[in-house]
């Protein structure tokens, strides 16, 4: 049975608990205990877990009501009867939205009947909870989808970043830690699941290699859990970035993020006091972070999911801009097409730009790609995949095929290969241009729309006038945003 397979049966049996008053939401955190104890017992660290509460009790229980009773009291004692560091993050405040013994016993006997293993004897575990979340991120009254990245999307950010044995990779807005995952995965298929490594780098790959911060409690559970079901023991932290704490966050090989979209609560700054121009927009904060979190060395670099806004906005997003393009090399911006993310019509973008060893200067020029203009809507009719980055894949590394992508490109940006390209959507604008625009926008890049001047592919009526409507929220929240700058002088 494929891991797709199982994951269908598994989000099925929501529909059978309905009654008992579950989200979709809700019922991903009680898969998430309850498949953890599952993996005790196939990962084999049991001894971590006290006895009467082992998978094998739970299973042969026949009093549905004492096996239910027993499973609260595990999920509210077990954070303080374990010796185990992930044990006691992932039942952190736990507590079960169930409320009939019959359905504890539904999801015990499901997920125990289930083949994990396929023909080949591999273990899948990991890819079948990567599978329950983007089944939870597609339900949009769950809310879920803003922790989830489209994983065609992450796969192409790493394997262009291209991760190396024994570098620090880091996510500061970890949501269920997609990316550090991605990144892990990118190295165990080019060094024999880390086989070909002696215990010191293995031990390295596995433990410090990757790390994340997470804020909201119930994210961070699904990222531990989704981090220890594919073999890792990375530190996830549950905390904020923005906060005294993201000051340590720092010294990095490589950062792979995209961070939550919006403002601070009530227009409030970042209460870390060493960002040089501190804003009320969560995105221009990441972003500070984010450059100044990596290595002066030439090489770390970064590729970040940002929103439309951070490309032009004026003031501080001016002042931030200007400051990346001085301390990085910005040498791609990728225009994404919109409807990938769950927020139906935000506009998004990739900066991708690597920290250089100097203050100043390093910015000469910035290559654009536009993914958006001209392009299907992606949605359920027109899934969005890898495909939809093929001509994008060969722009960026100058010509590498996108199924020689993870084998055959390092990472290294070739400008006189990039020249070669001979793509409408590929277009290189000098960083003199860029200081000429009003406020040092990057907000370009874009070719012309065909559909304004012919009127094909304009869509449903009513999906314009839904994604009017969410540009003129935007427009709004900017408003107001910046008549708060104003009222606080």
């Amino acid at each position: 049975m494929s891991a797709d397979e199982i994951a269908n049966k598994l989000w099925n049996l929501c529909n059978v608990l309905r009654d008992d008053g579950v989200t979709y939401h809700q019922y991903l955190n009680e898969l998430t205990y309850i498949l953890f104890l599952k993996l005790s017992e196939v990962k084999g660290f049991e001894e971590h877990i006290p006895e009467l509460y082992r998978w094998s009790y739970f299973v042969n229980e026949p009093d549905n009501a004492e096996a239910f009773q027993r499973y609260r009291t595990f999920l509210a004692e077990i954070s303080n009867e374990t010796t185990s560091a992930s044990i006691t993050e992932i039942y952190a405040n736990a507590s079960t939205s169930l409320r009939k013994p019959v359905n504890f016993n539904t999801l015990v006997q499901a997920i125990d009947d289930l083949d994990w293993y396929e023909e080949s004897d591999r273990d899948m575990m990991g890819d079948i909870y990567e599978s329950l979340l983007e089944k939870n991120a597609g339900e949009k009254k769950s809310g879920a989808g803003q922790y989830f990245t489209p994983r065609p999307l992450i796969n192409v950010m790493v394997e262009l970043l291209s991760p190396k044995l024994g570098e620090k990779w880091n996510d500061p807005a970890a949501g269920t830690f997609g990316f550090m995952i991605s990144a892990d995965e990118y190295l165990r298929n080019k060094h024999d699941n880390y086989f070909d490594l002696d215990e010191k780098e293995r031990t390295f790959q596995i433990e410090k290699a990757f790390s994340g911060v997470e804020l909201v409690g119930d994210a961070h559970r699904l990222a531990l859990m989704n981090a220890r079901l594919h073999g890792m023991e990375s530190s996830i932290i549950l905390g904020d970035t923005l906060t005294e704490m993201g000051k340590e966050l720092k010294n990095f090989d490589g950062v792979l993020a995209n961070p939550p979209f919006g403002t601070k609560k009530g227009g409030e700054r970042p209460t870390r006091d060493d960002f040089t121009y501190p804003t009320s927009n969560k995105q221009l904060n990441f972003l500070q972070h984010i450059y100044r979190s990596l290595k002066k060395d030439g090489k770390a670099r970064a590729a970040v999911v940002l929103p439309d806004n951070v490309l032009f906005e004026d003031g501080d997003g001016q002042k931030i801009r200007r400051d990346l393009m001085d301390k990085c090399n910005l040498h791609t911006i990728l225009r994404l097409p919109t409807g990938i993310f769950y927020a139906a019509g935000v506009k998004t973008n990739v900066l991708f730009f690597t920290r250089g060893t100097t203050e100043t200067g390093n910015t000469r020029g910035i290559w654009y790609f536009d993914m958006r203009t001209n392009v299907p809507n992606y949605g359920k009719r027109t899934p969005f995949t890898r495909e939809a980055f093929n001509e994008f894949i060969e722009a960026y590394t100058g010509g590498i095929s996108p199924e020689k992508l993870a084998k055959d490109f390092e990472g290294v940006i070739d400008e006189s290969a990039r020249k070669k390209i001979n793509n409408e959507r590929w277009n290189y604008i000098d960083r003199q241009t860029i200081a000429n625009k009003n406020n040092d926008s990057l907000d370009l890049g874009l070719i012309a729309d065909e559909s304004f001047g012919n009127g094909d592919n304009l869509g449903e009526p009513i999906e314009i006038a839904k994604e009017a409507l969410i540009e003129l929220d935007s427009v709004v929240m900017q408003l107001k945003e910046m008549i708060k700058e104003l009222d606080n002088g």
